[in-house]
């Protein structure tokens, strides 16, 4: 397995753990909740409530891995950036990005990924 590299699909609800080599990771969450929206004279943001187990198991699986990228649709990949900064602060600087991206099959966001690592070896863009 490339101990360099990572790429995690991520959502509120489950996680796409892609090695460049090895085997890939499927982590679900316990969440039961879907689609939140925030509703006028309701109490709460209206965001998912973070699942720490969830987030865990993700940090778990990066953790020996020295650049991660991250994508997914909406804030989930942004909430699990956030925890990772107040509770992991070590593999938050290992973080290199976060990519906003819809619902790729899992071969087509290890793609986007070698390219996307491709340019950071190459010195094209800095990590973000």
């Amino acid at each position: 397995m490339n101990k360099n590299h990572v790429v995690v699909w991520i959502d509120h609800r489950e996680a796409h753990v892609l090695f460049f080599e090895g085997a890939n990771e499927f982590i679900g969450s316990n969440t039961t909740h879907t689609h939140l929206h925030h509703k006028a004279n309701e109490i709460g943001s209206g965001n998912a409530p973070e699942d720490r187990k969830f987030f865990d198991a993700v940090v778990i699986s990066v953790a020996d891995i020295n650049e991660v990228l991250l994508v997914g649709p909406g804030s989930g990949k942004n909430d699990f950036v956030k925890y990772v900064r107040e509770h992991y602060p070590a593999l938050a600087k290992r973080i290199v990005g976060s990519e906003t991206v819809d619902h790729p099959t899992d071969p087509q966001v290890v793609a986007y990924a070698k390219k996307y690592f491709a340019r950071i070896d190459s010195g094209k863009f800095a990590h973000t």
